[in-house]
């Protein structure tokens, strides 16, 4: 009886251990608002599963970092990876490493350069780019009803978000609706909070005039804000957009400072991202781009999304 006991416990010892997988995880930088609850929803879903185990690197803005960080993962024979880009033009030199060494990858949020001849075990999850800044644009368009000049923060120019969000904007500017509006200036802020402070001062001294700020992400839209603010500017003569809605953003709008923000479920890209990873360490086979809808706020509706992200 003895030996049948602990026969059936290391049975299942090795069961669970057969069971186990540990995932390597490299995110751009820790320092940022919308990638910090991203981060946080995978790592909070991780613990509500049984033996998985998350090893979260920073990768501190530094794509070599980065590809370090990956080599070493897979020194370590980690069962898959998941991987949010520093610079989305250098992933295919990162797809290669995971793909030759036989381990599951996975990009979140940031659209890979490789997105669509990615190999057989490595995916991307996030939301639809062309959705956002699309979404933003319209919305300030309807609030300026089709006219007005409007000033461009863009966010890092290596990265594919910024890109794809500003030619949304543009592309929105092109259609009979919205054609009545015009950009006057365009520069990027690199995502930044203090950078999109610093580039709205500018701008205000040299005495370029604007009806609206359309900004690829929250964190620029508030600085733009408090940089306003500071001029003395009345916020009710400006309308501000940004993409993210961040708690930040999202108190921002309940003040009456931001007018448009679009939801894009970060807990959900990481829970998302997680997943995919592990089926691909099983041998599954997934989508390639898995997309998670981004959604319009604005005051009408700020109070159903104040606890999402």
């Amino acid at each position: 009886m003895k030996k049948f006991i602990l026969g059936t416990a290391m049975a299942l010892v090795m069961s669970t251990a057969a069971h186990a997988e540990t995932v390597g995880v490299s995110m751009a930088k820790f320092d940022d608002n919308f990638l910090t609850v991203l981060r946080n929803g995978m790592t909070d879903y991780a613990k509500t599963l049984s033996g998985v185990t998350l090893q979260v690197e920073d990768a501190q803005n530094d794509v070599s970092k980065q590809q370090s960080q990956i080599q070493n993962f897979i020194a370590s024979k980690v069962d898959a990876i998941i991987v949010n880009p520093v610079d989305t033009d250098a992933t295919t030199a990162m797809s290669k490493l995971a793909a030759d060494a036989g381990i599951p990858l996975v990009y979140v949020n940031r659209q890979p350069v490789n997105v669509d001849t990615l190999p057989d075990n490595q995916a991307f999850v996030a939301s639809n780019e062309q959705e956002s800044g699309t979404l933003e644009t319209k919305e300030i368009c309807r609030i300026l009803g089709g006219k007005g000049k409007a000033v461009v923060i863009m966010g890092e120019l290596s990265n594919q978000a910024a890109r794809m969000r500003t030619q949304d904007v543009h592309d929105v500017i092109k259609t009979d609706e919205c054609k009545g509006l015009e950009i006057v200036e365009e520069q990027t802020a690199n995502w930044d909070r203090t950078q999109g402070a610093d580039l709205m001062t500018n701008w205000l001294s040299s005495g370029i005039e604007f009806d609206a700020v359309i900004a690829n992400n929250d964190e620029m839209a508030i600085g733009a804000i408090q940089a306003l603010k500071a001029a003395g500017k009345d916020m009710t003569k400006v309308v501000v957009g940004g993409v993210d809605a961040t708690q930040d953003a999202l108190a921002a709008m309940q003040a009456g400072d931001l007018d448009v923000t679009v939801f894009q479920d970060a807990a959900g890209q990481g829970k998302g991202s997680l997943d995919a990873a592990l089926k691909l360490a099983k041998g599954e086979k997934i989508e390639k781009k898995v997309y998670i809808p981004f959604q319009l706020v604005t005051p009408a509706n700020v109070k159903d999304f104040v606890t999402k992200n």
